[in-house]
């Protein structure tokens, strides 16, 4: 959960009670990844993983790798049409956000040196040397898709394992292969676990709107060996996500959620606000320009209060958030699974 919602803290409790933490690389520099990765192992001697963003030249043919490094032009008329917001809270927008890679290199020699157990990316595809780097350093390779043919390239790339992200996922989609015109994406997180089942043998981690025990049985009747919770844990005294983001998340003026690309310049999911309203149309899909010109104006926001004009990520289960300690929750999971395959 890249961003805020990712600490050390929250993935040692999780890896503690039994499941796999996650810290998240995306957003943060090489250095103070590494400094979360010694803060987890204070915590806890269990396994835990790292994600890290794949940059978009690293994605042959894909639509991400045709847009870097993005319409100059066109991201200026968007700074243009967040100026009175900006203003209004007294930010100053950058003048041309620049594209950046969000520090690959230094993220992998990190991943490498560090010998972290699970290496996971979302966006795309590490190259076969990168792989290869990590299964000599001893990782465990994981690689979020949404599609079969993603889920296909992801095996060749060398993943031991292929996280199915759904439709009803919270954050980012991590869409990096267009599929056929004829394709179109099952509404329901244990279909398509079917569909990409059928596709490639490697094991599947099923990810997207999973909020109980029986969410997750049903993507292990599916054909998953796991699932991957993000949104279920938002409200943890662990999580970092803001305290106007948790609050959001039981606000009964946030309705539901929709995709956008208003606040980063790629598609996501979060709750419906007016910041998307006002700007979905006219945000250009240019990743990661759109996340730089925004992000001083959504810190802003939140400074102020202010849940409206906030990325507020989370997938479509959000009314079912629990607030409770990541361990205790991580055992009710347990149960809860327990009694759905009884």
């Amino acid at each position: 959960m890249a961003g805020g919602g990712s600490t050390p803290a929250l993935a040692a409790a999780v890896s503690g009670a039994g499941g796999l933490g996650f810290l998240a690389a995306g957003y943060r520099t090489a250095q103070d990844v590494r400094r979360e990765i010694a803060a987890v192992r204070e915590r806890t001697d269990r396994s835990f993983g790292v994600n890290v963003f794949v940059p978009g030249f690293l994605v042959p043919g894909s639509e991400v790798a045709r847009q870097e490094p993005g319409d100059a032009a066109a991201v200026a008329r968007y700074r243009d049409e967040l100026a009175p917001l900006a203003e209004r809270y007294g930010v100053t927008l950058p003048e041309a956000p620049a594209w950046d890679d969000d520090e690959w290199d230094a993220k992998i020699d990190l991943l490498v040196d560090e010998r972290v157990p699970v290496a996971g990316f979302t966006f795309g595809c590490p190259p076969p040397e990168v792989t290869a780097r990590l299964h000599d350093a001893g990782a465990v390779i994981m690689i979020m898709v949404n599609t079969p043919w993603e889920a296909v390239a992801a095996a060749e790339a060398g993943a031991d394992a292929v996280i199915v992200q759904g439709p009803g996922a919270g954050g980012h989609q991590a869409a990096f292969l267009p599929p056929p015109p004829s394709w179109k994406a099952p509404d329901d997180l244990p279909e398509l676990v079917a569909l990409v089942r059928e596709a490639t043998a490697v094991p599947l981690v099923a990810a997207g709107g999973i909020m109980d025990g029986a969410d997750v049985a049903a993507v292990l009747a599916a054909g998953a060996v796991a699932a991957q919770l993000g949104t279920a844990f938002l409200c943890t005294p662990e999580s970092g996500a803001h305290p106007v983001h948790k609050a959001a998340l039981a606000d009964p003026r946030f309705t539901g959620t929709a995709f956008t690309r208003a606040f980063s310049g790629r598609t996501a999911r979060g709750l419906a606000n007016r910041f998307m309203a006002e700007h979905e149309a006219s945000a250009p899909a240019c990743y990661p320009q759109v996340h730089h010109l925004t992000k001083g104006l959504r810190r802003a926001a939140a400074e102020h209060g202010d849940p409206e004009a906030m990325a507020l990520w989370c997938g479509r289960g959000y009314r079912r958030c629990r607030d409770l300690p990541a361990a205790a929750l991580v055992e009710a999971l347990m149960e809860e699974l327990a009694a759905a395959r009884a």
